[in-house]
C-alpha cells in the first residue's frame, strides 16, 4: 500500500531529460531504475544524478581539494535552496573538467540546472531526503580528498567510513524514500534502515576492488593499508609491473568483507514486501552482479584492470532473468544469491550504520 499516491507537478522536458543522462553515467542503474514504480522512479534517478555530479567533483584530477571543496559547498547550498542560480555553478565547473572526464559526465554538469529543478519540484519529504544525502556527501567527501595518500587509507575504519560517504549513505536515502512510498515497507523503516548502510558499503568496495589500478594511475588509492600490512605488503610499493602473492591476500580478505556486507544486503532486500517486485529487482540486479565481480576479483587477484574482472553482457542477462523471475519468491532468492556468491570468503560484518560515520568533519 502506498503511503501518497499524490501526483506533484514537475518539468517534464527535465524528465525527459535526466532519462536520457542516465545509462551515459551509470549502466547499471540506467538498468535497474526503470524496474521501480512510480514515483520513486523519478525521485531516485534524480539522486543519482545529484549524487553523481558530487562524485564528478570528486574525481576531476585538474582540481584541486580546496577547489573541490568549494564547489562541493556550493553544489550542496544549491540543492538545499540557496540564492545562487544553478547555472553559474555549471558554467564555471564545465571548463574546468578535463579529458579524463567522459563526455556523459561532462553533459551531466552542463545539465546540472535541470536536474536541480526536478530536486526542487519534488515532494517536501522526498525532497529533504535528497538534500541530507548530497549535504553528507559533499561534507564527507572533501575531508578524505585533503587528507588521501598514494599509498592508501590508514585502516580498515577509514575505508568503511569513505565507503560510507560514498555510498552507504545512499543506502540510507534509498531507504528513507521507500519508506516515504510504502506504508508496509515504512514499519520494517528500523531494520532496513540499519542494514542500508551494508547495502551500499558492499557495491562500492566493489567498485574500489574492480578500479585499483584507474585510481591508481589517477593518482588515489582507496584501499586500508592495515590489511595489507597483515600479509606483509606495502601499499606504498604497488606496482603494475611486479605482482605481489602478499598483494592478492589482502584483496582476497577485502573481497571477504564486501561478501560479508553483499550479505547483510540480502537480509534488506527480504525485508521488503515481495509484493513490491520493482524495489526488490532495483536492488537485486545490482546486489547480485556485485557477488559476480567478487567471484572474478578472487580468481584473479593478479588483474591490472577493472576490464579483466569485468562481467560478461551474458552474465549481465543471466542475472536480470533469473533474479527478476525469483524476486518475489525468498527461499528461491537465497539459493541463487548463494550461487552467485559461491567460493567466496566471507567475514561477517555489524550491520549497525551509525559505526561508519566520521565525527567532527
Amino acid at each position: 500500500m502506498q503511503a501518497s499516491d499524490q501526483q506533484h507537478p514537475r518539468a517534464e522536458i527535465a524528465v525527459v531529460s535526466q532519462q536520457q543522462l542516465l545509462p551515459g553515467v551509470s549502466r547499471t542503474f540506467a538498468l535497474t531504475i526503470p524496474q521501480l514504480p512510480e514515483p520513486l522512479r523519478t525521485s531516485v534517478t534524480n539522486a543519482y544524478l545529484l549524487c553523481r555530479i558530487a562524485d564528478t567533483i570528486e574525481d576531476e584530477p585538474a582540481l584541486s581539494a580546496r577547489h573541490k571543496q568549494a564547489f562541493h559547498d556550493r553544489f550542496q547550498a544549491i540543492v538545499a535552496g540557496g540564492e545562487e542560480p544553478p547555472g553559474r555553478l555549471a558554467a564555471e565547473l564545465h571548463p574546468l573538467l578535463s579529458e579524463t572526464m567522459s563526455a556523459d559526465e561532462r553533459e551531466l554538469i552542463r545539465q546540472l540546472p535541470g536536474v536541480v529543478a526536478i530536486t526542487h519540484s519534488l515532494p517536501a519529504k522526498e525532497k529533504a531526503t535528497l538534500e541530507q544525502c548530497v549535504r553528507i556527501m559533499c561534507e564527507g567527501m572533501p575531508w578524505f580528498q585533503r587528507n588521501r595518500r598514494r599509498d592508501g587509507l590508514d585502516d580498515i575504519a577509514e575505508f568503511e567510513r569513505y565507503c560510507y560517504y560514498v555510498a552507504g549513505v545512499v543506502g540510507e536515502m534509498l531507504t528513507d524514500l521507500f519508506c516515504l512510498y510504502s506504508t508496509d515497507i515504512a514499519r520494517k523503516r528500523e531494520r532496513l534502515r540499519a542494514l542500508s548502510v551494508s547495502f551500499g558499503a558492499g557495491l562500492q568496495m566493489t567498485n574500489i576492488l574492480k578500479d585499483v589500478w584507474e585510481d591508481r594511475r589517477r593518482g588515489a588509492c582507496w584501499l586500508p593499508r592495515d590489511v595489507f600490512q597483515q600479509f606483509g605488503f606495502d601499499l606504498g610499493q604497488l606496482s603494475e609491473a611486479h605482482y605481489d602473492p602478499a598483494f592478492g591476500a589482502g584483496i582476497r580478505e577485502l573481497v571477504a568483507r564486501a561478501h560479508g556486507h553483499l550479505r547483510n544486503a540480502l537480509v534488506y532486500v527480504l525485508l521488503i514486501p515481495a509484493s513490491e517486485v520493482g524495489i526488490r529487482r532495483f536492488c537485486l540486479w545490482s546486489l547480485a552482479m556485485a557477488a559476480l565481480t567478487l567471484q572474478r576479483l578472487n580468481a584473479n587477484p593478479a588483474y591490472r584492470s577493472g576490464n579483466e574482472v569485468k562481467i560478461s553482457r551474458r552474465a549481465v542477462r543471466a542475472t536480470v532473468l533469473s533474479f527478476g523471475l525469483a524476486a518475489g519468491r525468498d527461499a528461491m532468492l537465497r539459493r541463487l544469491f548463494d550461487w552467485a556468491a559461491r567460493g567466496l570468503p566471507l567475514r561477517r560484518v555489524d550491520d549497525a550504520a551509525a559505526e561508519h560515520r566520521l565525527v567532527g568533519l
